[in-house]
């Protein structure tokens, strides 16, 4: 799409706060209200359609996207995303220890077990962990300790929360994030050890480096977003 306005702003209420292409309000592509919680959520949106070219690409505005979703279909899907984090903590990430080499196993309990640690005390959310592809059925207060935290969040959050997940294979790395636990570079790091000890040992093609670019991309955004829902 050809870009249409000149200028992107701001525009705050006592419902909320708009993003306005030459004074008209965007909407999602369901022709909704694009109402955002805080203002410094809709600065950062504004900045993003203000630094568009020539023209509009979506991609390049990963919090308008995660707005959208929340506005078009998380709102009307809450129950629904929950139960899909949910099916993700059943085979979360953290979980799956490797049995060998020695150094991947040393370095995943290093960088994983306090995470486990933290989501067992902060949720009650004991989970199981085992070793190998073999795999492990989470106890049923882990998964209600889990989903517990996610029905507190807003969908804007619940929103961010999931892209998070997607992009770590963990909900359990999520939920660190949007609580202060670890930054958005922790999670990706924590999330890509078994790929980066693989880069360690033969190295990275150029696909891979653009996937993993992409992939720190979208946990920053998300990162961001969450961050931003807290703030005035």
């Amino acid at each position: 799409m050809k870009r249409f306005y000149k200028q992107a702003g701001v525009s705050s209420a006592a419902d909320g706060h708009r993003v306005a292409l030459d004074g008209k309000p965007i909407r999602t592509p369901a022709k909704a209200e694009l109402l955002l919680p805080t203002a410094a959520l809709a600065e950062m949106i504004a900045t993003e359609w203000q630094g568009q070219g020539e023209e509009i690409r979506p991609g390049d505005m990963p919090l308008t996207q995660l707005a959208a979703t929340a506005i078009d279909r998380v709102s009307k899907e809450r129950e629904a995303v929950i139960e899909e984090l949910v099916g993700y903590a059943e085979t979360d990430l953290l979980c799956y220890h490797a049995e060998e080499p020695q150094d991947l196993v040393a370095r995943q309990m290093a960088a994983w077990q306090p995470l486990l640690d933290w989501a067992a005390e902060t949720f009650e959310a004991p989970f199981q962990v085992t070793a190998g592809i073999m795999p492990a059925r989470q106890p049923e207060p882990a998964l209600r300790g889990v989903r517990r935290a996610l029905e507190t969040l807003s969908d804007l959050e619940l929103t961010a929360l999931a892209s998070l997940t997607a992009c770590c294979g963990s909900l359990i790395v999520a939920l660190a994030v949007r609580h202060g636990q670890i930054s958005a570079e922790e999670a990706f790091s924590v999330s890509q050890l078994d790929e980066t000890f693989q880069i360690e040992q033969w190295g990275e093609d150029e696909e891979a480096r653009k996937r993993r670019a992409l992939l720190m991309r979208d946990i920053e955004a998300a990162s961001v977003c969450l961050s931003l829902c807290r703030l005035s």
